[in-house]
């Protein structure tokens, strides 16, 4: 877990509203550009009423996939940045960053007893373990998919010169 205390990532933004209508998706989000650095398999949950409900927000999150651990940080984000009133914070770990980006994409700006959700990746919670991993794992995929465009533009041209011939 890293030192640095500067958690102004984590602030919400404010949602885009002069986007073109034909770039506007069916609901309103905010412009932000995520890279395989800024994504992780940590996601804090900001935006959870304040009556004990740790067991409903790991029954929510299983939901997208298996969580290696789930834990209350009102306190230690809440000394580091201001905080909604009367709503705990959760750092949620996943066991696969597929899972996080689901539960990230499904429950972000959804109500939940009351309260909306404000989810936001947590990479600074990332071991030097992890991060291997993760540039590790996005390489693969790459020269996968590489490989696999090499393999159909060779098939294409295949079936272009038989219809030529």
């Amino acid at each position: 877990m890293t030192s640095n205390n500067d958690l102004s990532h984590h602030k919400q933004q404010e949602y885009c509203t002069t986007r073109p209508r034909y770039r506007q998706g069916k609901k309103l989000t905010a412009v932000k550009v995520y890279t395989i650095a800024s994504e992780s398999i940590h996601l804090l949950v900001f935006g959870v009423p304040k009556v004990n409900l740790q067991s409903d927000v790991r029954r929510t999150f299983l939901r997208h996939g298996p969580i290696q651990f789930i834990r209350c940080v009102t306190k230690e984000i809440g000394e580091k940045m201001e905080l909604e009133i009367f709503t705990d914070v959760f750092h949620i770990k996943f066991e696969k960053l597929e899972h996080a980006r689901r539960a990230k994409r499904f429950l972000d700006a959804q109500q939940f007893y009351g309260g909306i959700l404000h989810i936001s990746y947590a990479p600074e919670y990332e071991s030097g373990d992890e991060i291997r991993a993760k540039l590790a794992k996005r390489r693969m995929e790459v020269n996968y998919h590489v490989r696999k465009n090499q393999r159909d533009l060779e098939e294409h041209q295949a079936g272009v010169k038989n219809q030529n011939s």
